[in-house]
């Protein structure tokens, strides 16, 4: 039977260096693609989750349980990615998915079926519209529904990411959807 993240951490907390491990081994991918939505270079997502996870087996002893662990873990990862940017002198890249990359996210490859040139044109189009209306949104509604649409925590989850009330996260997610929407009607209805 494995262990549970609390019995892990707890396990870290008395000494246990390997229990840390298995948790990086349990979340480095899913912290790899988040980061990778911040910073492009990959071998500096590596460095940056790398900084992520030093600072979280720095801070582990503060770590109360009142979250989950990866909740805690994606927000230490937010914090060091935008510190990284910052340090660098360089913005948020203007998208959280790269057009090029948008056939990786879930649902993309229903769109595909029927590969028509019309078709596949539309796809671009939609691809284009979704992320171009990411681009557009102010950092902490894409970020919220990023984190629910792309990486599928929960509201409670996103809440405990973003450091807000469940509500709020409820109301950044719901403004997101409409303002994309928005934009995608006219390309749907076409």
């Amino acid at each position: 039977m494995s262990d549970t993240d609390a019995q892990l951490v707890a396990r870290v907390q008395q000494g246990d260096k390997r229990a840390f491990d298995m948790l990086v081994l349990k979340y480095q991918h899913k912290i790899h693609s988040l980061i990778s939505r911040y910073i492009r270079d990959h071998s500096e997502v590596q460095d940056v989750a790398q900084e992520a996870f030093i600072k979280a087996y720095r801070a582990i002893n503060n770590f109360r349980s009142e979250s989950a662990f990866y909740t805690w873990m994606y927000r230490i990862a937010i914090n060091t990615a935008k510190n990284h940017l910052v340090s660098r002198s360089r913005r948020p890249p203007n998208t959280d998915i790269d057009i090029g990359e948008s056939d990786d996210y879930a649902g993309f490859n229903v769109l595909q079926d029927n590969e028509t040139p019309e078709s596949v044109l539309h796809c671009e189009e939609v691809a284009t519209v979704v992320a171009q209306a990411l681009d557009g949104l102010p950092e902490d509604l894409r970020t919220a529904v990023t984190l629910r649409e792309f990486d599928g925590l929960s509201y409670e989850d996103i809440a405990d990411v973003m450091a807000c009330p469940v509500g709020t996260v409820r109301s950044r997610i719901f403004r997101a959807r409409e303002a994309i929407d928005k934009q995608l009607q006219p390309v749907l209805d076409k």
